[in-house]
């Protein structure tokens, strides 16, 4: 089986580097989690609604 990204011809950024970057980034400009909104969820299938209600259930929070 072919990895699918060998065949990638754009750039590759290492996952840890970019949320290392982005953490730098928002502190800099002192954004925090809070000043992000959450997803409002009025889109939500009934199978999305849940599985949020059961990862509540378990005592998640997601």
């Amino acid at each position: 089986m072919t990895d699918k990204t060998e065949n990638w011809p754009g750039r590759r950024i290492a996952f840890k580097s970019f949320a290392a970057d982005l953490a730098r980034r928002r502190a800099e400009l002192g954004i925090t989690d809070a000043d992000i909104p959450r997803n409002s969820g009025t889109r939500r299938t009934a199978s999305k609604k849940a599985l949020l209600k059961a990862i509540r259930d378990a005592g998640g929070n997601w």
